[in-house]
């Protein structure tokens, strides 16, 4: 039987849902339309925020992605906690998948608990260890495994950088189900508008929510979703001082500049639809550690779910 994680006090540092795709979208889905008039500035924070990678075309594609025949693609998203000589975890693991054909993405949080096979290690752990144990190719690789679908590309970021992001956009507004009083501030039901400040506690209150951690999840959805309208205005870009300056600071990515450029000419489209899917399992505890435990049927739906929009075979690898 499917249940939730177990209630855990809640990082500000984990905080990074909305900084991840609002990068994205501010870079790939936004930011491109306007970058012959800012080229030297978003080129010198491209520079600094690339990460090449010792992986080039994933195992699980038969041919390299071609952004002008608008194939679809995958991102993954990483929130990490880096400390001083210390890789740290990726606590916050979101994948997705962007089909512009369809003009659509979908969307989906994998619980760091989450027990599966750390590619490259050979054992299963949770799958938040995958980053800590060989960066960000064995967390590709191994979350790849799991959803058995091709990741083309990754976007870390540090987790320290939530309110500046809100902040940077002017802030967001999301329709509030039900109100609650959280940290400081009272969230009543309906239409809400948020800063950095309050988009942190909006989004970590989970012991009010009759769904506990997956309703949070919901709230976190409707803030990524809200900074991605935002950040595709003109309001936003004309502070893009502010964007860059924070996004040099926070943010590592394979996606090199003219990538970032073609994906917006061709892609930009289908942030309009983001479908928000769940990955659900009970808690169990093996050897003492807690751990996730993803029944075989869910896997299986979501990643035929996920191949569909990719456009590819949705035959699942039996795990």
């Amino acid at each position: 039987m499917e249940g939730r994680c177990p209630l855990r006090k809640w990082s500000k540092k984990r905080k990074v849902l909305t900084i991840t795709l609002s990068i994205f979208s501010l870079f790939v889905l936004g930011i491109g339309i306007y970058a012959y008039s800012i080229y030297s500035s978003v080129e010198k924070t491209i520079e600094k925020i690339h990460e090449p990678i010792n992986r080039t075309v994933s195992e699980k594609r038969t041919k390299e992605v071609e952004f002008k025949e608008q194939d679809p693609i995958s991102v993954l998203i990483l929130g990490v906690d880096e400390r001083q000589n210390d890789r740290g975890r990726s606590d916050t693991i979101i994948v997705m998948t962007i089909n512009p054909t369809t003009q659509s993405m979908q969307m989906v949080s994998i619980p760091r608990d989450t027990r599966t096979e750390m590619i490259g290690r050979g054992f299963d752990d949770k799958i938040n260890h995958a980053y800590a144990f060989g960066g960000v190719e064995m967390a590709m690789d191994t979350v790849e495994n799991f959803l058995d679908i091709p990741i083309d590309y990754f976007v870390k970021v540090n987790m320290e950088g939530f309110k500046d992001i809100v902040d940077a956009v002017g802030g967001v507004t999301v329709n509030n189900p039900f109100a609650f009083d959280y940290s400081g501030y009272s969230f009543n039901e309906g239409s809400v508008q948020l800063d950095g400040e309050k988009a942190l506690a909006y989004s970590r209150m989970r012991y009010e929510d009759p769904r506990g951690d997956f309703g949070r999840q919901d709230r976190q959805k409707q803030i990524i979703q809200a900074v991605i309208d935002e950040g595709a205005t003109i309001s936003s870009i004309t502070k893009l001082d502010d964007m860059l300056n924070i996004v040099g600071q926070n943010v590592k990515t394979n996606l090199t500049l003219s990538e970032m450029v073609d994906i917006q000419a061709n892609y930009k489209d289908a942030r309009h639809s983001l479908e928000k899917l769940q990955l659900t399992g009970s808690g169990q505890k093996i050897n003492g550690i807690y751990y996730l435990i993803v029944p075989e049927e869910t896997r299986l739906s979501l990643s035929t779910k996920l191949k569909e929009h990719l456009n590819m075979d949705s035959t699942v690898t039996k795990k």
